[in-house]
């Protein structure tokens, strides 16, 4: 299970973008890309075809210009409960950066609290702004642990992920059922076997294989 810490030029890497999308921009580019595949960008069904796609991309990279710090809120609250706190099977849909083609499944998040808990909408949300990003699963996965970790300060973390991506199943090798699972932990959910087991004990019971 992976719980590498970035280094600075990783750091820059990730950091989303200052300011809002040019939409005119992403317009004028997507035309010119309908020239380049041979295509009339004046004909009926594609006349509006680049401003559909501007748009398009500032829902599904909303996460850029959200900040996670934001989303928590004040939904943090104190409580004697020490055991382990489990949201499973959180749906999402991110962007693979290498092809821009969607990937999509589920992420498992838990944490062991140390005197305090997140609101149960809040992680699913926390999800979403890595989510929804130009991504790799590696990196989101890390991600969402070490957010709910610095925001948290738990006892531990742990983050699995899984998911179908549209880059393996619709080019290169074409593989329609090959799914990616990656993980990240933390603090107990690192040190104890036990800890980690119990986690993945809960995740897979119950478990649905996962289709487009």
């Amino acid at each position: 299970m992976a719980n590498e810490r970035t280094n600075t030029n990783e750091l820059m890497d990730e950091m989303p973008p200052s300011r809002d999308m040019d939409l005119a921009s992403i317009e004028a580019a997507v035309t010119q890309t309908l020239v380049a595949f041979g295509e009339n960008p004046s004909r009926k069904g594609l006349l509006r075809t680049p401003e559909r796609v501007a748009k398009m991309y500032t829902e599904l990279l909303s996460g850029y210009r959200v900040d996670p710090n934001k989303v928590i809120n004040d939904a943090l609250f104190e409580v004697t409960y020490d055991e382990m706190v489990i949201v499973r099977d959180i749906e999402f849909y991110s962007m693979c950066e290498h092809h821009m083609l969607p990937f999509m499944g589920r992420a498992h998040v838990a944490y062991l609290p140390s005197g305090r808990v997140i609101g149960l909408s809040k992680i699913p949300r926390i999800v979403d702004v890595f989510a929804h990003r130009l991504q790799v699963q590696e990196r989101m996965t890390r991600q969402i642990a070490d957010f709910i970790n610095d925001a948290l300060e738990p006892k531990g973390v742990g983050v699995v992920v899984e998911a179908l991506h549209l880059c393996t199943m619709m080019r290169g090798v074409k593989k329609q059922n090959a799914r990616m699972t990656t993980s990240a932990v933390h603090g107990a959910f690192r040190r104890s076997l036990a800890t980690r087991q119990e986690f993945l004990d809960n995740i897979s019971r119950g478990s649905e294989p996962m289709r487009f």
